[in-house]
């Protein structure tokens, strides 16, 4: 039971450098003893570095700096693995200094695993949350690897030399370099994480079964058809022997060690295999049995007990309800899933939610020649997802494609950081399912449900290339696994059919290719294969073309297997993708297949496609890659004049918000817009003809006025708003016809400039409590609102991110003159937009913002804004911590 005032949302799962698992939480009133016990396992070395004096037994009095704690001006926090504390970090606050004592306790056979670098990022911010803002620590010189834990951190750490100790002080709000080396501990730890479940030297299949219609006897049985290159243990109660290999009683009679256990025991006798592994220090389970969260509250409550037992003991989770997992690394030959068919090896690095999609997908991609280096089914994504995968496949030399079907979204925000970073090096597909359907059950409890607006945001921000359908991103995979990036959108399209070659260039067409030449050149039906060949490389050397299509027939009693060996040999020299309808076949014909040493399809193999349209339309999905990849990545932008402390001084003395959001009033959300740069036109709130007779003279003509009601504001006749009144006459008889709706109270502001006027645009803030928050722009009127005409990116914006979100709505021309309007300018826009970014990710109490604009050749008017406030929402991406 935790104690009064227990800080439980301090708990977290962490990933240790070499890829284990350890939980961490604040310490307890009865871990003295379990302290000791570490203590006792330090080695003298490591105690004197410790406490600056050889310690022969420790006492109560060291032990009491860690228990004794108030989890405010005095925090402990310790690791925990099993059921032993290996490790303890802890801060003690000094008034007089304004800084916290920093300090850690490593035990001897966990040291070097990044442990003290854990506990300092997780001290450092529980230490904020407490109003702590400086950190101090004393280390003796003798030992520098915990003063590179310091440095290494990435804050600006002061230091001083004295009699042997080094003295250390620095802040610990985070800095672009801790959050830079943060990213890079995390990449490092999840990317080894999953290294160990993918790559093991030997497994137990718990469950194994000599009955074939048993998920243990599938598991087994492909396992041995690998073959898999290490020992595979059957475990099985009552069996000497399964599938002709000797099986043992539990896991824990194993006589070796074992990696990762596979299980596919019924779902209510799981958690006794869990402690069985936990005893035997099994490093990852794949639990490929279903009746967890699938299958309702009860099975959600187990699900949840399993994955904090393995977590607690160093385990990584893949499933419960998967398929199971393929590595077809040579050195591995890994099959533990329940597909008898798995693709060849090839560079595609596969992840699916779905356990029972798995098999058809892999048995499709197998009929295609799809080569894959990894394939992960998580099912329920109880622990691994595919957030973990994207960190592995980031670092794997065997991965050069990525593909994703998607179910839902565990972490997007961080989905989007992961997915950026690797589309910069390696494209991403990924099927995003469900655009019409709720999240399955299984997947509730671990996932965030997103609009089709933000996915498609997450997706385009990322560089990620988002296909409707599984065979679409099969189509634009066998393109990228196996041929160069298209280097331009102008496409030759080469063949021995007029109807082929015209169905492709229409296809170019619609996808807005551009076609070489004159138009598809048709070498004639009976073209020889040296005519082919010849055609194919004079099209791939035109300095114009940027990727080649092949249509090709072959005529009656000609099987066209030289034809395709001229086109392969023609494509191994092309510097662009050439692609082809070869034999109207899907995948790599063994003639168009340059063949590698592992057996699957080297670069420079001609993917086919059934028709000229599905050719094409991996190509166009690949030129947009190619030209995203080719943009600069962005920069952040922050502008001078904000002023970040002003307004959390400004929202922290809002009302206290517990409740649902409230309302931001005129002139709370002026100010705080002020504090980015962001005017609103001069404005007051009269109640009676004679106080908008003196507002309007005070702002000076000409003014509008507008009803507080916003929706007869907004109203689509507009009969809230009376603009652009010039004389004290105008202004009375407005008046009279706006208090006749029954809104006696009413703002007069000052009309814009006529130069910083012209095109009405409003932008938007909508916070997600797993996402982040999202800016939106639009143009407005009537039909932007009926259509949705907006245009959306995720927060923190680049300015990349900005111009591109001003440019996205579809009537975005009526900026630029359109209908000879004057143009407007952009870039107070896209500054305008930056600024906001900044406001969101600074004031998260902010649920949703809308400001209304005026755009004009000489800048904006912001005209009027909108805003409730409640509690922040939790942004899961802040640090290194599971699920």
């Amino acid at each position: 039971m935790p104690e009064p005032d227990y800080p439980q949302h301090w708990e977290a799962d962490v990933v240790l450098s070499d890829g284990g698992v350890v939980h961490l939480r604040p310490v307890r009133s009865d871990d003295r003893e379990a302290l000791r016990a570490m203590h006792s396992r330090m080695s003298s070395r490591s105690l004197y570095l410790r406490y600056f004096t050889a310690v022969a037994e420790v006492g109560d009095r060291i032990l009491d700096t860690y228990v004794e704690v108030d989890h405010h001006d005095s925090v402990t926090l310790v690791a925990e693995l099993g059921d032993e504390i290996i490790a303890a970090g802890s801060y003690h606050f000094d008034a007089k200094r304004q800084a916290a004592e920093v300090a850690f306790s490593v035990q001897d056979a966990d040291q070097g695993r990044g442990l003290g670098s854990i506990l300092l990022e997780h001290l450092a911010a529980a230490a904020q949350e407490c109003g702590i803002r400086r950190f101090t620590a004393e280390v003796l010189a003798e030992n520098p690897a915990m003063v590179r834990v310091f440095i290494d951190a990435g804050y600006q750490v002061a230091r001083e030399y004295s009699s042997g100790v080094v003295d250390l002080e620095f802040d610990i709000a985070p800095t672009d370099r801790s959050r830079a080396v943060l990213v890079s501990r995390e990449h490092r730890a999840e990317s080894r994480s999953i290294a160990r479940l993918l790559t093991p030297r030997s497994i137990a299949v718990i469950g194994a079964s000599n009955e074939s219609t048993k998920l243990g006897h599938a598991v087994l049985a492909n396992l041995l058809a690998g073959p898999f290159t290490g020992p595979v243990y059957p475990v099985n109660p009552e069996a000497v022997a399964v599938q002709g290999v000797r099986a043992y009683r539990e896991v824990t009679e194993i006589p070796g060690e074992v990696d990762v256990a596979v299980v596919t025991v019924p779902a209510a006798t799981v958690a006794e295999v869990v402690e069985g592994c936990r005893l035997k220090g099994v490093h990852g389970l794949v639990v490929v049995t279903a009746g967890f969260a699938d299958a309702g509250a009860g099975g959600a409550d187990a699900q949840r007990t399993m994955v904090s037992v393995a977590r607690a003991n160093g385990m990584r989770v893949l499933g419960p309800n998967c398929l199971g997992m393929v590595n077809t690394d040579p050195a591995v030959r890994m099959n533990a899933t329940l597909a008898p068919r798995v693709p060849p090896p090839g560079r595609v690095g596969f992840f699916c939610q779905s356990g029972a999609l798995g098999i058809a997908v892999l048995a499709d991609a197998a009929t295609r020649g799809l080569g894959l280096s990894s394939f992960v089914s998580a099912g329920n994504r109880a622990d691994v997802s595919g957030n973990d995968l994207l960190q592995f496949w980031q670092s794997d030399a065997r991965t050069e494609v990525v593909l994703l079907y998607l179910e839902s979204f565990g972490n997007p925000r961080k989905f989007a950081r992961l997915a950026r970073t690797l589309a910069r090096s390696k494209p991403v597909i990924a099927v995003k399912s469900g655009r019409h359907a709720l999240v399955t059950p299984g997947l509730a409890a671990s996932s965030s449900a997103l609009s089709p607006a933000a996915v498609d945001t997450v997706f385009a921000q990322s560089g990620v290339i988002r296909t409707d359908t599984l065979g679409q991103a099969f189509d634009v995979a066998q393109l990228l696994a196996t041929q160069p990036l298209p280097v331009g959108e102008t496409v030759a399209v080469v063949g021995n059919s007029t109807a082929l070659g015209v169905l492709a260039m229409d296809a170019c067409l619609d996808a807005g290719l551009t076609v070489a030449g004159d138009g598809p050149r048709d070498l004639g039906v009976n073209v020889s294969p040296d005519e082919l060949a010849g055609a194919v490389r004079a099209a791939s050397a035109d300095p114009q073309v940027g990727a080649v299509v092949v249509v090709y027939v072959p005529p009656v009693a000609i099987q066209g297997d030289q034809h395709a060996i001229a086109l392969r040999e023609a494509a191994v020299q092309s510097r662009v993708p050439v692609v082809s309808t070869f034999l109207a076949v899907d995948g790599l014909v063994d003639q168009l297949t340059v063949p590698s040493g592992d057996g699957g399809a080297a670069r420079g193999s001609v993917p086919s496609y059934r028709t000229p349209e599905r050719a094409v339309a991996a190509l166009a999905l690949a030129a947009r890659y190619a030209r995203w990849r080719q943009r600069p990545a962005g920069t952040l932008i922050r502008a001078d004049d904000i002023d970040k402390g002003a307004a959390r001084a400004l929202v922290e003395a809002w009302p206290a918000t517990d409740g649902p959001a409230r309302e931001v009033t005129d002139d709370e959300l002026a100010a705080l817009l002020a504090a980015y740069g962001i005017e609103l036109a001069a404005f007051r709130v009269a109640d009676g003809v004679d106080e908008v007779l003196a507002a309007a003279a005070e702002l000076g003509y000409p003014v509008t006025l507008k009803t507080f009601d916003r929706q007869t504001r907004e109203s689509l006749l507009g009969g809230g708003v009376r603009p652009s009144l010039q004389t004290e006459a105008q202004v009375r008889a407005a008046y009279e016809v706006l208090s006749s709706l029954g809104a006696p109270r009413i703002y007069v502001q000052r009309m814009a400039q006529p130069e910083k006027s012209g095109v009405s645009t409003v932008f938007g803030l909508g916070a997600d409590p797993s996402f982040g928050a999202l800016v939106s722009f639009g143009i407005s009127g009537v039909a932007t609102d009926l259509l949705d005409d907006h245009g959306y990116r995720a927060v923190p914006l680049t300015d990349l991110d900005a111009a591109d979100l001003i440019d996205a709505p579809r009537a975005a021309p009526l900026l630029d003159g359109y209908g000879g309007r004057t143009p407007v300018r952009r870039e107070a826009l896209e500054d305008l937009a930056l600024r906001l970014s900044a406001l969101a990710d600074d004031v998260p109490e902010l649920a949703q913002l809308q400001i209304r604009v005026l755009a004009g050749p000489a800048g904006c008017t912001v005209i009027g804004a909108t805003a409730t406030a409640g509690p922040p929402p939790a942004r899961p991406d802040e640090r290194r911590r599971m699920r």
